[in-house]
């Protein structure tokens, strides 16, 4: 079920997708961006809520780097809130985990060819 996000803000709570709910197919599409991959890489480094988007250096612009972030929602990867003027970040591992074992761990590891 989709998920409305609280928080007084000046722009709408971002919608989140369960895990439970995310066909394999959804996860595996959301996984198979660079940009993407690299965004839930630095989440998985990071506590829970202690990244803002801005804090992601990603090779695409403002608009583009939301983009990612509402696939990543909509996979089940992430979860946002808002808080004042930033929206913070959390990587949804082990709802993500309980629903696809092992696909998270393979993609946090680095690639050889990298």
């Amino acid at each position: 079920m989709l998920e409305q996000a609280e928080g007084a803000s000046h722009r709408p709570a971002p919608v989140h997708t369960h895990p439970d709910e995310v066909p394999l197919l959804t996860a595996l599409s959301a996984l198979a961006d660079p940009v993407r991959i690299q965004l839930v890489r630095e989440l998985a480094k990071h506590p829970a809520w202690a990244l803002s988007c801005s804090n992601f250096d990603v090779p695409v612009g403002r608009a583009a780097k939301s983009h990612h972030f509402a696939i990543l929602r909509s996979a089940g990867l992430v979860e946002q809130r808002d808080q004042g003027p930033k929206r913070l970040n959390r990587l949804r591992r082990e709802e993500f985990d309980a629903r696809f074992p092992g696909l998270l761990d393979l993609t946090l590891r680095a690639d050889e060819t990298e």
